[in-house]
C-alpha cells in the first residue's frame, strides 16, 4: 500500500518563487531526485547547502563530528521567539550545560515513573474520539495534539490539559502555529545576530503569551518545591537538578525556555507522528484488527504493557519512517570539510533529512510503502541503521525520544482497542512541512466504537 507523498517539484525555480514555495513547505520545494542521491549541493543568493543522505556523511554530521556540524542559527531564527535560548537551538558549552541538566530526568526507571500519566491522558483521549465517534468524521489531528498536549502537562507538572494555565498554553501556541512558518527570511540572509528577525507581529504577541503562562507554571512550582509540597514530575526533577559541573540549577528563566521545547518537541512532534500513524491504520482494515486484537491482550496498566505491544510499536515506527514530524535538521559547518570528494566551506548549510533518509531508495526495500512487517526482518533493522533518525541521532538525540516511544504506541493501541477507523471518501491528506509535517488540510477519518 502507498500513501501519500507530497509531490516533488518539476525543474528549476526562480531564486523568489523557491523562496515562497519553501516557506509554505519544505517537501515540495525540492526535486525528486533527492529520494536515490547520495548527496546534493545547492547554491542560491547567500546560502550554499549540502544535503547529505549517504549513511557514512549523515553518521559523521551527527554522531562522529557534531562538535564540526553545530546547529545551524538561521533555522534558529524562526523558531526564537517562542524557544530563546532553549536546548532546542543552543550550541556549544550551554548546550552541554542544558543537557547535564535535563537528561537525568528522561534516563532509565524515570520513564517508568511517567507512564501513570502518559496512560491517564490516553484514556482520556478514548473517551473524547468515542464521544464524537458517528457520522460525521473527525479530524484527527487536531484530537492527536490535544492528545500529546495532555501528556506533556500530565509529565511534567502534573495537571491534565483542562487546567486552566495548561488549557491556555494550548490555544495560545495552535494560534503560534498559525502565524509563523517554519523558515522566515532570516535563514536565507546572512544577517548579524543584532539584527531584528522580520517576525509578525501576531507570532511575537502569541510567543509572549505562551511564554508569560508557562512563565506562571514555573514560578509554581518553584513555590511548591520551597514549601515541600512539589509533586515528583519532570518539572520538578529538572528544577532541583544541579549542573553537576558548575553547582547551578535552572533559574526561572532558564527553566520557561526549556518548558516551550518539551511541549514543541515532546506535543507538536508527538501529534504529527499519530496522526498520520491512525490515517495509515485506517487504509488497512486487517491491520486495524490485529493491532486491536493485541491490545485487548495485552494492554494493562502497567508500564510493562508497553513492551508486549509489538505490533503497535511497528506500526508506530513505520509511520515515524512515512511521516517523521522534523523533516530536516540543518547544521553549520564549523570548519572546511570535504564530502565526496566536494570542499564544505566554514558557514555552508549542512542538511540531514529524515524525510528523504525514511524513503532512500537506495536504503529501504519499497521506501513509499505502508510495511509495518519490515521490522521484524533482519533487512528492516539494517535499513533502519542507516535511514531511520527520526529523533536525530549522536550527542543531540532528542532527549524524549523513549518517553515518544512510550505514549505513541500506547496511545495508539488504546485507540486500535476501542475504534474502528476508516478514511473519508475524497479527503486524502497531502502532506506538507509547517513546524511539523502535518497534512495541507488536516487527516478527517470516520471513528466507529468497537463493541
Amino acid at each position: 500500500m502507498i500513501p501519500p507523498k507530497p509531490p516533488s517539484r518539476q525543474g528549476r525555480f526562480a531564486f523568489f518563487r523557491y523562496l515562497r514555495t519553501f516557506r509554505r513547505d519544505i517537501l515540495s520545494a525540492n526535486p525528486e531526485r533527492l529520494y536515490r542521491a547520495k548527496m546534493a549541493e545547492f547554491r542560491i543568493p547567500f546560502l550554499h547547502t549540502f544535503l547529505v543522505n549517504e549513511p557514512a556523511l549523515w553518521k559523521r554530521v551527527l554522531t562522529e563530528a557534531p562538535r564540526d556540524f553545530p546547529k545551524s542559527p538561521r533555522m534558529a531564527a524562526g523558531l526564537e521567539p517562542l524557544l530563546g535560548q532553549g536546548v532546542f537551538l543552543t550550541n556549544g558549552a550551554l548546550w552541554e550545560r542544558q543537557r547535564r541538566i535535563i537528561d537525568p530526568a528522561f534516563e532509565g526507571g524515570r520513564l517508568r515513573d511517567t507512564f501513570p500519566a502518559i496512560w491517564a491522558a490516553g484514556e482520556a483521549t478514548v473517551a473524547r474520539l468515542r464521544a464524537r465517534a458517528g457520522a460525521a468524521p473527525v479530524e484527527v489531528e487536531a484530537e492527536m495534539s490535544h492528545s500529546t498536549a495532555d501528556v506533556i502537562f500530565r509529565t511534567l507538572f502534573s495537571v491534565p490539559i483542562e487546567d486552566r494555565t495548561a488549557s491556555a498554553v494550548f490555544g495560545a501556541f495552535r494560534a503560534y502555529q498559525g502565524t509563523q512558518p517554519l523558515i522566515n527570511l532570516a535563514a536565507f540572509l546572512p544577517l548579524p545576530r543584532w539584527m531584528p528577525r522580520f517576525h509578525r507581529r501576531a507570532t511575537l504577541r502569541a510567543a509572549r503569551r505562551i511564554l508569560g503562562l508557562i512563565g506562571d507554571l514555573v514560578a509554581a512550582r518553584r513555590a511548591a518545591i520551597a514549601e515541600g509540597r512539589a509533586p515528583d514530575d519532570l518539572a520538578t526533577k529538572i528544577m532541583t537538578m544541579a549542573d553537576p559541573l558548575d553547582g547551578r540549577p535552572f533559574d526561572d528563566a532558564e527553566m520557561v525556555d526549556q518548558v516551550a521545547v518539551f511541549f514543541l518537541a515532546g506535543h507538536e512532534t508527538s501529534a504529527s507522528a499519530l496522526g498520520w500513524a491512525l490515517y495509515l491504520l485506517a487504509l488497512d482494515p486487517d491491520l486495524q484488527d490485529r493491532l486491536a486484537d493485541e491490545a485487548a491482550r495485552e494492554l494493562t496498566p502497567d508500564f510493562g504493557s508497553v513492551s508486549r505491544l509489538k505490533l503497535a510499536r511497528d506500526v508506530f515506527r513505520e509511520a515515524l519512517r512515512l511521516y517523521p514530524p522534523v523533516p530536516m535538521m540543518v547544521r553549520e559547518a564549523a570548519c572546511p570539510a570535504d564530502f565526496r570528494g566536494r570542499r564544505v566551506e566554514t558557514g555552508a548549510q549542512v542538511v540531514v533529512s529524515p524525510w528523504h533518509l525514511g524513503r532512500h531508495q537506495g536504503i529501504w526495500e519499497e521506501p513509499d510503502a505502508f510495511c509495518p512487517a519490515r521490522w521484524q526482518t533482519a533487512e528492516g533493522r539494517a535499513s533502519a541503521r542507516d535511514g531511520f533518525i527520526p529523533f536525530s541521532a549522536g550527542p543531540r538525540v532528542c532527549t524524549g525520544a523513549g518517553l515518544a516511544m512510550v505514549e505513541g504506541p500506547l496511545i495508539l493501541a488504546m485507540i486500535a482497542r476501542d475504534l474502528r477507523l476508516a478514511p473519508v471518501e475524497g479527503r486524502v491528506p497531502v502532506p506538507q512541512a509547517q513546524l511539523t509535517v502535518r497534512a495541507a488540510e488536516g487527516i478527517w477519518l470516520h471513528l466507529t466504537p468497537r463493541p
